[in-house]
């Protein structure tokens, strides 16, 4: 499917393009990685009698089981020269792609040229790091609902790193207890930086809300090359703040 649509809204064109991404099959059987496909709620008995019948791996989610299904990482991206094509000729258009990770299918391997769908899920963080490194892009921004990378996130002592390199993430193991959420923005950001052929590439993880301060980094958290000491930590608004008072409290007092 190599389909796009131009939608108008005021003065700004959008386009969409529905995206293949291939997957190597060897990859797709060996992968430990999956993704939950289905909202189906079914007890063991369910799960046992799906799982033999139609093949599925079901996997327990709290009391209930679902299915669940491969999500290797993206080998191509087949529409990326229509959507190089629109950033080239049609600068009035913002292409939207990649959507949900794209459409998964495999390659024929006695003929390559012949697609087949596969089931599994494209991690659209993953893709959308592919794509960016196809396009030469300078940097890539992964907008989240919860900031940017934070150590011991949700506990009392949580920081949130202002910037850090690929090296100290992998090091670390960043985003290690969050395998369905944080984990794969944090592996996308990665590999983009570390395959990308433009000096000073960069990634950026950080709140939706907070998207025109994340590329001044003031917000949110900046993956690149060259970190001093690997990371830097953001300082806590509390912290700043008692800084501040302790600060016109000298001022005073002097």
């Amino acid at each position: 499917m190599n389909c796009t649509f131009l939608l108008c809204h005021f003065r700004t064109h959008t386009s969409c393009a529905f995206s293949n991404s291939p997957f190597d099959n060897n990859i797709v059987l060996s992968t430990t990685t999956t993704k939950t496909i289905t909202t189906l709620n079914s007890g063991a008995k369910e799960a046992t009698a799906l799982s033999q019948s139609l093949g599925w791996v079901m996997k327990p989610d709290g009391e209930y089981f679902r299915r669940v299904v491969p999500s290797p990482p993206p080998q191509e991206i087949l529409q990326v020269d229509a959507i190089k094509a629109l950033l080239e000729q049609c600068p009035n258009i913002l292409p939207i792609a990649c959507g949900g990770g794209g459409i998964p299918v495999s390659r024929v391997p006695s003929n390559p040229l012949t697609l087949i769908g596969v089931e599994a899920v494209i991690d659209k963080d993953r893709c959308g790091s592919k794509l960016a490194n196809e396009l030469d892009a300078d940097g890539f921004i992964i907008l989240t609902d919860g900031g940017g990378i934070w150590q011991n996130y949700g506990k009392p002592d949580a920081r949130e790193m202002k910037m850090a390199s690929p090296e100290y993430l992998l090091g670390t193991k960043a985003g290690k207890n969050f395998p369905g959420s944080m984990g794969p923005k944090i592996e996308a950001a990665i590999d983009f930086v570390t395959h990308s052929n433009k000096p000073g590439a960069w990634a950026a993880i950080g709140d939706l809300k907070d998207a025109a301060k994340i590329f001044s980094n003031e917000e949110g958290t900046l993956v690149k090359e060259d970190v001093e000491e690997g990371v830097v930590w953001r300082q806590s608004k509390s912290d700043a703040a008692g800084k501040l008072k302790l600060s016109k409290d000298q001022h005073k007092s002097g």
